[in-house]
């Protein structure tokens, strides 16, 4: 099963879009703001389904869902390819959206209900940290792959239509899943039992202290992440395309194609950085002495790494915010597999999924809320030159570190 969870991560991440998501809508017209209003879309679409998704999985099978969840994104990725304004784009969001509220705590539900099997639960960080590592070692060969594809066809539409292989292939991998993985995995239960299932989970996620600290730990490090990880793209272009990037690009190239000169070297180092780093992070939570002091001294990194880029991006230094950037992925990548476990021990098994969506959903709610109103930020300061354009993301980013960083969990 270890190949099997690992092939998923890896099929997963072969988004070939996702290095250029935010430059495509740039090069169709759209705003930073019109951008946020999307992505904040994509998250409503999550909050509304997820839970009711993850009751679902729990309930009438893990294994369906993750099916489900794969022929979403692939009519997601169609639509994606042939859109041509922002009403097909809505759509194509909402088709993603869809495709994340039927995966997001599902599969993770199913690597702790094996372990669990195997008697091997006291390897959730390792075990977790490894087949996520096989996710950002995809992502890297996906970059590689996709800057390859928008060099070759100058373009970005082919970029989504062969993503839908990759996903095509991850479904053919879930229908070898055995089925002790699905949970209750009743396909027959009435609606009334999903219905109780997500009260249930509701109540423990909210009544227990312990997960509601966790929830907000996940919309204050994940929510602000996710805002504010694609501002990467914008500044690699600045440096493709600017005098002062310091690389030889060829005279007869579009832009686009410049850009994904630089987008693809810098997102495979990314993406194999944070592979280590998720593999690795099970040894940050050992030297720490536990997951919790570990998730303490992460906050404490991600002060110093967002307040690196909050000046950087002020003074219009792209080259530190680029390495910025890179560190906060690879702090990302060690930070996610330990508070996923934290998340498994303060929670009860048959809630996995379910609970893990609530996870998921509080993240997307910080995202939902962040993303117009950073998206404005960016273009009011970009419309009013105060500084360089993208030093916002830094301040919502260290603000909210200090917070987390200053306010101790009660042990």
């Amino acid at each position: 099963m270890l190949f099997r969870f690992s092939l998923y991560g890896f099929l997963k991440n072969q988004r070939y879009f996702e290095p250029f998501l935010v430059l495509v809508f740039l090069d169709k017209g759209l705003s930073f703001f019109v951008i946020g209003l999307l992505i904040a879309f994509r998250e409503a679409t999550v909050n509304l389904l997820e839970i009711p998704s993850g009751a679902m999985a729990d309930v009438w099978g893990r294994r369906r869902a993750m099916v489900a969840s794969f022929a979403s994104y692939i009519v997601s990725f169609l639509i994606f390819g042939a859109a041509t304004g922002a009403p097909a784009l809505f759509l194509a969001m909402f088709f993603f959206g869809v495709g994340e509220t039927f995966r997001t705590g599902t599969h993770k539900a199913m690597i702790f209900a094996w372990l669990r099997l195997q008697g091997r639960t006291d390897e959730k960080t390792k075990f977790y940290g490894y087949t996520r590592s096989w996710s950002k070692f995809g992502s890297a060969v996906s970059v590689v792959l996709a800057a390859v594809f928008v060099v070759v066809s100058d373009g970005y539409s082919y970029v989504f239509y062969l993503a839908a292989i990759p996903y095509a292939v991850g479904i053919i991998n879930f229908l070898g899943y055995p089925r002790a993985l699905d949970g209750r995995g009743d396909p027959t239960a009435p609606v009334g039992s999903v219905l109780q299932h997500m009260r249930d989970a509701f109540r423990v996620s909210f009544r227990r202290a312990s997960l509601r600290r966790l929830m907000l730990e996940s919309m204050g490090f994940e929510g602000v992440f996710h805002t504010a990880k694609d501002y990467l793209q914008p500044v690699l272009q600045a440096l493709a395309l600017g005098a002062a990037a310091g690389f030889v690009l060829t005279a007869d190239m579009s832009p686009t194609q410049q850009t994904a000169l630089l987008v693809g070297p810098v997102y495979f180092v990314l993406h194999v950085l944070s592979g280590v780093a998720s593999r690795q992070s099970h040894r940050v939570a050992d030297a720490a002495g536990g997951e919790e002091p570990a998730a303490h001294r992460l906050w404490g990194a991600a002060v110093i790494v967002y307040g690196g880029m909050l000046a950087a991006a002020y003074l219009d230094a792209l080259l530190i915010v680029l390495v910025t950037f890179v560190l906060l992925h690879v702090l990302q990548n060690l930070w996610r597999p330990v508070l996923i476990s934290r998340f498994d021990s303060h929670s009860d098994e048959q809630q996995g999924a379910t609970v893990l969506s609530i996870e998921s959903q509080s993240r997307r709610v910080a995202t939902m809320l962040l993303a117009p109103a950073l998206g404005f930020t960016v273009d009011l300061v970009r419309a009013n030159q105060w500084g360089g354009e993208f030093w916002p993301v830094g301040l919502v980013g260290t603000t909210m570190a200090i917070l987390f960083f200053a306010v101790k969990p009660k042990t």
